[in-house]
């Protein structure tokens, strides 16, 4: 394998670095490791971040991994379960696979551990044109025993996929998919239209129907090229930067900062919120309400108020106010903190 420079993996996070959302979920669609979120349905799943100390992948410099646990088994032909990463379509567009040509390749390493041995699948999609295009692949584990995993595979001529900021590319890591969505004939190898009847090829285990069965994956790297080449590790700063820009934690708990806020007039407060890089496009933003969560500093006093109201946003930030508990001099100024260690502001543009 020649010397390759640059940044070469796809992924955002793949080695688990980031974590801004907490350490746990039990919700589908929900995020533990950044950019990486859950789906299922059926079975109960909760995903946790958990630690490496030894052993593989540990010693190709990995320290966590992203674990889904079943909480409640089913046997339901619908159920489904897997960790799933989207990229960016402009990230694929403009990453030099020639995604349209057979001869162009790509390839995905990552290591995978299921309690259960078995054979599982990897299944991708493309996210635009009419129809999406699938493709799958199977590799085998040992039961509780890491596993590495290194596959390549081309383009296709009837892939499509946009210059933009919306979702163009899915990878799904899957721990079980019903017989809704699996057939025996299916046909790995090869991009195919998506139909959502016949996604994979039949599991032989059931993962969903199996009491506190784990599936744990981490070290996820894709990158152009038929080569696998040694993992890119990223330094924390750099990769929480990438993350910032699909989601924003601007504050979690108590006397935390967010600015200078203005009194519009005597029961209006104006702030305003900025984030730390461009995001992906205009975010949802939230914040955890309740009384006296928040407090302006002004003029030898204070007001306490419950709620923010957001109000102009952008790529780049976010007007906001109160005007339901705050009494002031209109023209006045001061400093605008959380005020409850529950409080939390947060924004989200996730694919």
């Amino acid at each position: 394998m020649g010397f390759v420079t640059g940044r070469r993996n796809l992924i955002i996070n793949g080695a688990m670095q980031v974590y801004q959302r907490g350490a746990s979920s039990s919700t589908s669609q929900g995020y533990v490791a950044d950019r990486f979120r859950n789906e299922f349905s059926g079975a109960g799943v909760t995903t946790s971040r958990e630690t490496l100390s030894s052993g593989s992948p540990y010693d190709e410099g990995f320290r966590s991994f992203i674990r889904n646990s079943n909480t409640s088994v089913s046997s339901a032909t619908s159920a489904y379960v897997y960790h799933v990463h989207l990229i960016e379509a402009q990230n694929i567009a403009n990453s030099g696979w020639q995604y349209t040509s057979a001869s162009s390749y790509l390839t995905l390493q990552f290591w995978v551990r299921s309690s259960l041995a078995g054979t599982y699948y990897v299944l991708m999609e493309t996210q635009d044109g009419s129809p999406n295009k699938t493709y799958s692949f199977t590799y085998t584990v040992s039961a509780d025993t890491w596993t590495k995993v290194t596959h390549t595979f081309p383009g296709d001529s009837g892939i499509t996929i946009n210059n933009d900021n919306g979702s163009g590319y899915r990878i799904n890591f899957v721990a079980y998919l019903g017989t809704n969505f699996s057939t025996s004939g299916h046909t790995n190898e090869a991009w195919q239209t998506l139909s959502l009847s016949d996604l994979v090829g039949d599991f032989a285990q059931n993962w969903a129907n199996t009491a506190s069965a784990t599936f744990d994956v981490t070290g996820v790297q894709l990158e152009v090229g038929s080569n696998a080449s040694d993992f890119e590790h990223r330094s924390f700063g750099e990769e929480l930067s990438l993350c910032q820009r699909y989601y924003f934690k601007f504050l979690e708990g108590s006397s935390k900062e967010i600015g200078v806020g203005w009194y519009y007039n005597n029961t209006h407060l104006s702030f305003m919120f900025r984030y730390p890089t461009t995001m992906r496009a205009t975010p949802t933003a939230t914040d955890t309400t309740g009384t006296n969560y928040y407090i302006v500093y002004r003029n030898n006093t204070s007001d306490a108020f419950n709620s923010v109201s957001f109000e102009n946003g952008s790529t780049e930030q976010f007007s906001a106010y109160n005007n339901t508990e705050i009494s002031g001099t209109a023209g006045q100024a001061g400093i605008v903190r959380s005020n409850n260690a529950s409080a939390k502001i947060e924004f989200d543009a996730e694919l």
